[in-house]
């Protein structure tokens, strides 16, 4: 039996993890955020949300937050705040997670979290806001969470909130988590980082000569199980290395291939096959439970 069931006023809300298929930092802006370029790819797999709207006001996660992460810089329930003040809402939620994407591999999954709160709380709050408000509140919580709240996949420059819809090729990838929580800000203060990329064009990633991820050297250099994984990959095919973190991956056109590669591969690591998304599994969701409410 759920510890959420529906008929107690649960609902059920995917959050998508992503892939970064490529990305380079172009340069600096005055206050300091690296300038980037980067394709999001969306994924058929993460987290679910449930959420259950309340009349009180209050906000509460049900169930721990990530390790060291008090409440209230959780980034749901910053989401959910941030939510209602904007929107003036008198309604509180209760908000629970089901984990599925690793912390910290550069799957998206707190910035993914926190854009299904935002759409979803839109709609059962009857907020209203639509995705380009909802997009710059994301904005407010992670440069990553605006692509989520706009549920395509997407060339990103800026910080990575200017994005342009990019239809992507259907495959499937083979992810592995080596279970190293990479520091990000360690990352970007490396002096090792990469920081004046040439700027790229579409057509340069379409053309497949923009695959290579900037912080790929660097977390390989300082990560000793990173390194191993990526060794481990090679046997089947190019591994890449996803945003910031250590989520390593291996595209291929089917998820027939990935998952004979997966069979291959040697025992112990956390590895697992998923499909790309033509859009977001969230936006998917929403247009559900809206048509269930119209035949209702």
């Amino acid at each position: 039996m759920s510890v959420f069931p529906a008929d107690e006023g649960w609902s059920a809300w995917p959050a998508p993890a992503k892939l970064n298929l490529t990305l380079q930092i172009v340069g600096r802006r005055e206050d300091g955020y690296h300038l980037l370029q980067t394709v999001f790819r969306l994924l058929d797999w993460g987290d679910t949300l449930h959420l259950r709207p309340r009349a009180d006001g209050d906000i509460r996660r049900l169930g721990e937050s990530a390790p060291g992460v008090a409440e209230a810089d959780d980034l749901v329930i910053r989401a959910a705040k941030l939510l209602k003040k904007e929107a003036n809402v008198a309604e509180g939620a209760d908000i629970g997670i089901e984990k599925c994407i690793p912390a910290g591999g550069g799957f998206g999954g707190g910035s993914s979290d926190a854009a299904t709160v935002l759409v979803a709380l839109d709609h059962l709050w009857r907020c209203g806001l639509g995705p380009d408000r909802l997009a710059a509140l994301g904005l407010q919580l992670g440069a990553d969470v605006p692509v989520f709240v706009r549920g395509e996949n997407a060339w990103a420059e800026g910080v990575g909130e200017r994005l342009t819809p990019l239809a992507l090729p259907p495959a499937a990838y083979l992810l592995v988590d080596p279970g190293v929580h990479v520091p990000t800000a360690a990352l970007f203060a490396s002096q090792d980082l990469t920081r004046d990329a040439a700027p790229a064009k579409i057509s340069d990633f379409v053309s497949g000569s923009l695959l290579g991820n900037t912080f790929e050297p660097v977390v390989r250099r300082r990560e000793p199980a990173i390194e191993a994984v990526f060794q481990a990959l090679a046997h089947i095919g190019t591994p890449r290395l996803t945003g910031s973190g250590g989520g390593c991956f291996v595209e291929f056109a089917d998820r027939a291939s990935a998952e004979a590669a997966l069979a291959t591969l040697q025992s112990g690591l956390r590895a697992w096959v998923v499909e790309g998304a033509a859009r977001s599994p969230l936006l998917r969701a929403l247009e559900q439970v809206r048509g269930t409410e119209k035949n209702a």
